[in-house]
């Protein structure tokens, strides 16, 4: 300071004996300390002695003071005699009037001088009216350093697809403290895995307050399992106006059944404009079994383009029997890209017999990768006969998940050894159906253990035929009391084969009433080869019971 003052003392002497560039320094040294009236006369004795690098920085100083015209004369002044950044102010000046002509005329001027700050506001008046020009001069300002620049160029290079140099700009700018290219590199790291530099810069952003950096950084923490911090910046964000954290936020709470407090982080969601938080507190009052306030909060997501929603206020309505109202809503949101509504249209038009209408919405579902909807599409392929194609979609919609796929499949393959990897999957997955041909597969290979657990977990599922073939299995073996426990089980499901075993079983413990009983249900499942035996079983019973 002291250093300073001696300086100003050595230039106001000299700005006293009459030296202009004296006047000029001085000048623009208070102009600096904010003192406008003690600059100001400097400034002017400077121009009117032949300075005219003093004529910019009157022109700063006068656009300070709200005399704008006036400041522009003299940035002419100065950018006529050559200054660059004279030219920039005044180019800058024409453009907040709306003369974009002559905004473009000195803005040229000054970048084309090598100014950076010209050559910015150069590439934004061009970019504002998408010259392609605007580029060049984006680059010539990021390459001396503006950070804005080097954002707005990594931007240009991103939509263009070239990643390698959008992330070297993105990294001048963040490495300048810009914060939204701190968080379009983070989000870059993150997508090609590289999450522990992606969280540095999405720190660096949320610290510098960018609130979706802190929301996109509550995230990673989430899936790193720090679920406390997570929160700690989804809180931050949230309370910055991020609807994205609130509804995590949310989302949260709602895991661990605090509704109330998820409840009003979805209604701070909606909002700040995010009609997920609608959407959200639609699945919370769904949840909670309160149809009408869901049903409510569907539509207000749905009526604001939600697809998801849509299908969901679909799904609400055609649970209460209005398929008439469902159907708008499910084609709303079908074609505005929801899987899910496009397999629900399927499956409202095949209800109604329309099987054409039908598999062309499954189709639909079935391309963006739906695997029930694949599995309609199969079904529809081997009804026609088409087993090749129909082979395609059930790999997709096994591959995809779908259990009954997986057995289709393995039916369709039968006879190889693929087919039994399709079987096990489908088992595995808990297909009873599968889960009785793997048991019948080892019972024919002698693998006792193995067919018992097939069945087991067959009938356990609810299979009657799985009950049926285990207490054959346990019968074999000599626990014929366990087995008819079994068989019982897949007589009352309607199985005529075990009842027709119960009732062989209870005539030979000669409990004839109950063996009457028996074949009566036999007779009445079928099917008719058990029926013939069952009555014949019938007739012996009773001419013992009547003898």
């Amino acid at each position: 300071m002291r250093e300073e003052a001696e300086i100003a003392a050595r230039h106001r002497r000299a700005a006293e004996a009459g030296d202009p560039g004296a006047m000029s320094a001085l000048g623009t040294l208070l102009l600096r300390r904010g003192d406008l009236d003690g600059a100001e006369p400097l400034l002017r004795g400077a121009v009117q002695n032949g300075d005219r690098a003093a004529a910019n920085n009157l022109g700063l100083l006068l656009h300070q003071r709200g005399r704008t015209e006036e400041a522009a004369a003299w940035w002419r002044v100065a950018a006529v005699a050559g200054s660059a950044a004279a030219a920039h102010a005044l180019g800058r000046h024409f453009r907040e009037r709306g003369d974009e002509p002559a905004a473009e005329y000195w803005l040229c001027q000054a970048a084309e001088a090598g100014h950076p700050l010209g050559a910015y506001a150069l590439a934004d008046l061009l970019d504002h009216r998408h010259d392609p020009d605007a580029e060049r001069w984006f680059r010539a300002a990021a390459e001396h350093g503006h950070r804005e620049a080097c954002y707005r160029l990594a931007r240009a290079c991103a939509e263009r697809g070239h990643d390698r140099e959008a992330e070297q700009w993105f990294r001048q700018a963040a490495a300048r403290r810009h914060r939204r290219a701190a968080l379009r590199l983070g989000a870059l790291l993150e997508e090609r895995g590289e999450t522990k530099e992606a969280a540095h810069w999405y720190l660096t952003a949320a610290r510098d307050g960018e609130a979706r950096a802190a929301c996109a950084l509550g995230f990673l923490l989430r899936d790193t399992g720090d679920v406390d911090q997570a929160a700690t910046w989804w809180r931050r964000a949230a309370q910055a106006g991020d609807g994205n954290a609130a509804n995590a936020l949310g989302a949260l709470h709602a895991q661990e059944g605090e509704t109330e407090t998820a409840e009003r982080w979805y209604r701070t969601a909606m909002e700040a404009g995010d009609v997920n938080g609608a959407y959200n507190l639609g699945l919370l009052c769904a949840g909670q079994d309160r149809a009408a306030q869901a049903e409510q909060w569907y539509r207000k997501a749905a009526y604001a383009g939600h697809r998801e929603a849509a299908n969901a206020l679909a799904v609400l309505l055609l649970q209460r029997g209005d398929a008439a109202g469902a159907e708008p809503w499910f084609s709303k949101a079908a074609e505005g890209g929801s899987v899910d509504a496009a397999f629900n249209l399927g499956i409202l038009h095949a209800g109604r017999g329309e099987e054409d209408v039908a598999r062309r919405w499954y189709e639909r579902a079935a391309a963006a990768g739906h695997p029930e909807a694949a599995l309609q599409v199969a079904i529809g392929l081997q009804r026609d006969g088409d087993e090749h194609a129909a082979e395609r979609h059930l790999r997709c919609a096994a591959g995809g998940g779908s259990p009954e796929a997986a057995f289709r499949l393995g039916r369709l393959l039968d006879g190889t050894e693929e087919a039994q990897e399709w079987y096990e999957r489908a088992a595995h997955q808990g297909h009873s159906h599968a889960q009785v041909r793997l048991g019948m597969a080892a019972s024919q290979a002698g693998d006792v253990t193995d067919a018992a657990h097939w069945y087991r977990l067959a009938a356990e599922g609810g299979s009657r035929n799985g009950a049926f073939n285990l207490g054959l299995l346990l019968a074999r073996q000599g626990s014929e009391p366990e087995a008819a426990l079994w068989w019982t089980r897949a007589a009352d499901a309607g199985h005529g084969r075990a009842a027709l075993r119960m009732a062989l079983l209870s005539a030979r413990r000669g409990d004839l009433p109950a063996a009457q009983q028996w074949c009566e249900r036999a007779i009445a499942c079928g099917p008719p080869q058990v029926a013939e035996r069952a009555q014949r079983l019938t007739a012996a019973v009773t001419h013992e019971l009547t003898a």
